[in-house]
């Protein structure tokens, strides 16, 4: 089997982890991710967020690594058809690159392609913002994106912070801590096989 070609949206303080993990994890299989923020060329980079719980009623946000953009975005935007399946990754930056509307077209396009739709924690905010994605699915994200899944006609699912779920070609966690089942399930809907000999 050929590896495949995944798309990474991103934003400024996107989660670290959700960078990271999950990028040099897929290209250890063989497979290819490429990471964009809108409006940033190849060889950019955006900065990045830590979040962890660590005692207070809510997340703590910390400064992460700067991550490598690896994709022109103009350029991703232009070759959605070669793309196997998108990831939406977490953290703050989500919250604001959902209101891109080259953001909305894209996710819009692998929605009605029935490709693949990968969201982990803030992650399933992008898919929020676009009418139609989230009706009658079973997604899991963080805890406080609930009520919005839920007005979009969606049904939220609370995974344990180390598991992840899947409804048809869409694979969600509820965020970092649940990035080795998420990227297990991920594999599965790619059709990726890994023996141990």
């Amino acid at each position: 089997m050929s590896g495949k070609k995944i798309l990474m949206l991103c934003g400024e303080f996107t989660e670290e982890y959700e960078i990271y993990v999950y990028q040099q994890g897929m290209e250890a299989v063989g497979h290819t991710i490429h990471v964009v923020c809108p409006d940033k060329k190849a060889g950019e980079s955006i900065a990045t967020s830590l979040h962890d719980f660590e005692g207070h009623q809510t997340y703590t946000e910390k400064p992460g690594h700067n991550a490598e953009i690896n994709k022109t975005f103009s350029e991703a935007e232009a070759e959605l058809d070669s793309y196997d399946a998108v990831y939406c990754a977490g953290g703050r930056g989500p919250e604001y690159i959902r209101t891109d509307p080259r953001i909305q077209a894209i996710v819009r396009h692998f929605h009605e392609t029935g490709k693949p739709i990968f969201t982990i924690c803030h992650g399933v905010q992008i898919l929020m913002a676009v009418p139609g994605v989230l009706k009658g699915r079973k997604v899991a994200g963080l805890g406080a994106c609930q009520p919005e899944i839920l007005a979009v006609g969606g049904t939220y699912i609370d995974v344990e912070p180390k598991d992840a779920y899947v409804d048809g070609n869409m694979v969600s966690a509820k965020g970092w801590t649940g990035l080795a089942a998420f990227m297990r399930e991920c594999l599965k809907v790619l059709g990726t096989k890994i023996t141990h000999a």
